[in-house]
């Protein structure tokens, strides 16, 4: 008996005709706008107008709404003035001394940390990763009151004999920078050796196991392979870690409030100061806000030319 095809030529030919591609690219297209348009508005409205209203802020001078414009005379007066001058200094000597040193720090960390023998891995890499999840206030005020003059720290240094008197680490401009580079150091190596041990975890151990049998030592393979595998981490954190020493406010204002003298002040809380401590002056504390802007630029690009990077 046969059965009729229930798939004729009558049945293919009601068949609907296919979406035109046009019209699927569309759809696909206004899919996409929909997911975006919001957080790009957002993103309009709380980063690039504040920061286009930066900009005309930083040519114009007075106090609160009586504003005028005054050209390139706020960009003018910060080469002549000696308080900004101060803070680029200090901020440039925490930069070049503390971000090299926690990047090695950290790297250093994450390779005896990356290492499969080595018992209670997971308790040594929370204990260094902590300090970095602590409050900026909380942690300023505690090196406070151990870099105090009778703090934990010169008790210590005074009992094992290695100091006569206390250092004073808040009061004297050179311990008081090193102290700043030591809190700042103590908080944010853990966070980047997060980075360099993750990257870490992803490179074959097949890599170090034939370097081995070639009869490559240890240090030549830290500088052979991981660093080479680690460079674009490290440029990262390198960019990052510049970034937010030049904008350095909190540690800097709750532990020596700048001080002594102008001895370890930055340029934000230069621009804080101008803002909120003396006479209230906007425009001329937006234009040192673009300076770090510049100073950022200049980094960066310095690190990718340093780094090879092309891109």
């Amino acid at each position: 008996m046969n059965i009729p095809d229930k798939l004729g030529p009558e049945k293919l030919a009601k068949k609907p005709a296919p979406r035109p591609a046009r019209s699927l690219r569309l759809k696909n297209t206004m899919v996409g706008w929909s997911f975006v348009t919001l957080a790009s508005l957002l993103i309009g409205i709380f980063y690039f107008f504040p920061m286009v209203q930066a900009l005309i802020l930083s040519f114009q001078s007075g106090s609160g709404v009586n504003l005028s414009f005054v050209g390139f005379e706020n960009y003018i007066r910060l080469f002549q003035d000696p308080v900004f001058l101060t803070t680029v200094k200090n901020t440039v000597i925490y930069l070049i001394i503390q971000v090299p040193v926690m990047i090695l720090l950290a790297l250093f960390l994450s390779v005896v940390l990356n290492n499969k023998t080595l018992k209670w891995k997971g308790f040594f890499r929370t204990a260094i990763f902590l300090p970095c999840v602590t409050s900026l206030v909380a942690y300023s005020v505690v090196f406070k009151y151990l870099f105090a003059p009778d703090g934990i720290v010169n008790m210590t240094l005074m009992k094992i004999n290695l100091v006569s008197e206390p250092i004073q680490w808040l009061t004297d401009p050179f311990w008081a920078k090193i102290t700043i580079i030591l809190a700042i150091t103590w908080r944010w190596t853990g966070y980047n050796m997060i980075f360099y041990l993750s990257a870490l975890q992803n490179v074959d151990r097949s890599i170090y196991e034939a370097a081995k049998i070639d009869g490559a030592s240890a240090i030549q393979q830290f500088f052979k392979i991981t660093i080479p595998m680690l460079k674009p981490i490290i440029l990262f954190t390198s960019i990052t870690s510049t970034i937010g020493t030049l904008q350095l406010f909190d540690e800097v204002m709750n532990i020596t409030a700048g001080g002594p003298g102008n001895a370890t002040m930055t340029i934000s809380q230069y621009i804080y100061n101008l803002s909120f401590k003396y006479t209230p002056d906007f425009g001329y504390a937006a234009t040192v806000s673009y300076a770090i802007v510049i100073l950022i630029v200049i980094f960066s690009i310095i690190q990718f030319k340093a780094a090879g990077d092309k891109k």
